[in-house]
Formats: C-alpha cells, structure tokens, sequence
C-alpha cells in the first residue's frame, strides 16, 4: 500500500497576543485566526493527504484545543502536545486525553534562559522517560548554538523516537559571512544523528535565513546545504518533510517551501526514499496506521 504523504509539522491557533508572545515586530501576517480550512487547499494543491499538528504555545489549553480540531478532521493526522513533563501528576494528566490522535509533546526548551540546566532537571528526565515507555515520541526543539547541550539528553532517552525539529535551526542569516556557523552546526548535526533513535524534521528552515529583507537565491542555495549536511548525517530513512505553516508564510508560500524540498529530493532520492521522506518515515516515527 501507498505510504500517505503526510506534513510532518505545522500549527494551528487563534489569536491573541497574550497566548503568542513570541509573534512580534514584523510577523503581522501571524498575528490572525491560523486554522485547517486555511491549510488543506493548500495541502491538496502539493499532494499531501494530512498533516501533524504541533503546538505553538505552552499549556495545557493548546492541547486540548489541537485536539479537538484533530477530532473532526480526518486530514489532520496527529498531535504534538504540550505537558508539564516535570509533574508528579503526568501520567494522570496525560490519561486525561486518552490516546486517540495524540503523538507526542513538544517543549520550547529554544526558550529556556539556562537549556542545560532545564534538560539535566531529574524531574524533566523522568518524565521523558516515562513518556518513550508509554510510546510517545518528543519533539526537541532547540537553536543550533544549543544543539551541542542536548547531545547527552538524547543519548539518554534511547528507548522511542526522539525528532529534532528544523534541524536543529540552523543560523542561515549568517551563512556566508561566518563559516564557523555552519561547520559547528553541521558537526553538531552528525553528533545527533548518530544516534540511531533520532529522525529529523526538514522544516523551517525558510525563516532561519533574513526574511525580514526577502529572500534571495543565496538563501535558497544555503537551504540546499542544509538538506544535503541532513541527508549525508541522517540518511534516506529518518528525514521526514514538515512546512512549518503558518509560520513559514513569514518568508516563502506554502507552494516554495514544499518546491524547495521536492526538487532537492528529486535530484537525490530514490522513488521509494522519496515516499519515506514525503510521509513513510512521518509515520513509522509517529506510530501512524
């Protein structure tokens, strides 16, 4: 049977600027209603069949919400969550929702003033622990600069999918002008995938580069070594492709952003890894019928 093609990662919300602080100068285009009868003309217009929503915002309220619009749309294939992973009450919490469309959980570690402090918590790790034991898998969300910190993290939690979400956000903006940038990204990058149990998202890398100033070929050809440092460092079978919509709007269409990906597969992949990295390894890491 046909794998479905599946966009591994995009967000939902209604607005309010208290909910997504993190949505400021310049993003107005965000600053609005971002729901699924916005999304899937556009996922049918590039052939994909559903996507995986994940969370924008921490709280218990955004899971709830993604999956109550995950419940009545078959085009929406799964969730990622948020939880408190450090309560003494997850597994109750989690209980809470019952399995159903729910994948997994995300947290902004991106975000975390002191990340090596917050990831080596006992509290934290117990309940990532706890999480890959009931199957779930964990988005690791986190800027290159900190992708070294979250080496030993990942080492450790060894026992179910962990995917490490925009490759690990690379600094495009500074490709060019700070080689270093990219060799210690891409070094940590191999560092990760190494790890056997970690797949990687090929996603959101359009808004690592200067959109504010428009992107221009450069940035396009930088987005193409990424994907390539991803490819040699991951292999065919743990890269899966995600939009990032809404967020990606900020700096490309839906329609570029899926282009960029599908040429570069084309001219690098077989049909078959091709099917993997348009929904197959989504999910086969996802747990997805």
């Amino acid at each position: 049977m046909k794998p479905p093609r599946i966009d591994a990662h995009q967000h939902f919300w209604r607005y309010r600027a208290e909910d997504y602080p993190w949505i400021g100068h310049g993003m107005d285009l965000l600053a609005c209603d971002r729901m699924p009868g916005q999304l899937h003309p556009v996922l049918a217009t590039e052939g994909l069949d559903a996507s995986i929503a994940v969370q924008a915002r921490a709280g218990r309220e955004e899971t709830a919400f993604l999956l109550e619009l995950a419940r009545h749309d078959r085009r929406i294939a799964g969730v990622v969550g948020w939880e408190d992973l450090s309560s003494p009450h997850l597994a109750a919490n989690v209980a809470h929702w019952g399995r159903g469309k729910l994948l997994g959980f995300r947290h902004q570690i991106q975000d975390e003033r002191e990340v090596g402090s917050f990831i080596e918590a006992p509290a934290f790790n117990a309940g990532v622990a706890w999480l890959q034991q009931q199957g779930y898998v964990y988005d690791v969300l986190v800027y290159a600069r900190q992708m070294p910190e979250i080496q030993a993290f990942c080492e450790r939690h060894d026992r179910h999918w962990l995917v490490l979400d925009h490759l690990g956000k690379p600094a495009l903006a500074e490709f060019g002008r700070n080689e270093a940038a990219l060799a210690d990204w891409k070094h940590a990058l191999r560092q990760l995938a190494a790890l056997p149990h970690v797949a990687c998202k090929l996603s959101g890398l359009v808004t690592e580069a200067d959109w504010l100033r428009g992107l221009r070929q450069k940035d396009f050809d930088n987005i193409v070594i990424c994907l390539d440092a991803a490819l040699e460092a991951f292999g065919p079978q743990r890269l899966m492709f995600g939009s990032d919509w809404p967020v990606c709007l900020l700096a490309a269409s839906y329609a570029k952003v899926a282009g960029v990906v599908r040429e570069w597969g084309a001219t690098r992949l077989s049909v078959t890894e091709q099917a993997q990295l348009w929904g197959g390894t989504a999910a086969r890491c996802y747990g997805l019928a």
